[in-house]
């Protein structure tokens, strides 16, 4: 797997965009809507919605690989009914 600078959408969607280190960060990819979030250097902490094989092919036609991201939420016993 290469490394990957992610960048996350300031939106509530949840989009983010990975580019491979060597590519070139796609014009569209600018503040106040896009922020850089990080690096991916190997398969160990990556963000939650993040496919690697998924993110290969995405490359490969576009240079770089949109994917929505998620986060862990509490379980049904910690919410407050």
């Amino acid at each position: 797997m290469c490394a990957y600078n992610v960048f996350r959408n300031t939106g509530p969607d949840g989009l983010s965009c990975a580019v491979p280190e060597e590519r070139s960060v796609p014009a569209f990819l600018v503040a106040p809507h896009w922020r850089f979030d990080g690096r991916i250097e190997n398969s160990a902490g990556v963000p939650l919605g993040f496919d690697g094989r998924a993110a290969a092919t995405g490359v490969r036609f576009n240079g770089f690989y949109l994917f929505a991201t998620f986060q862990k939420s509490a379980s049904h016993a910690d919410l407050h009914v």
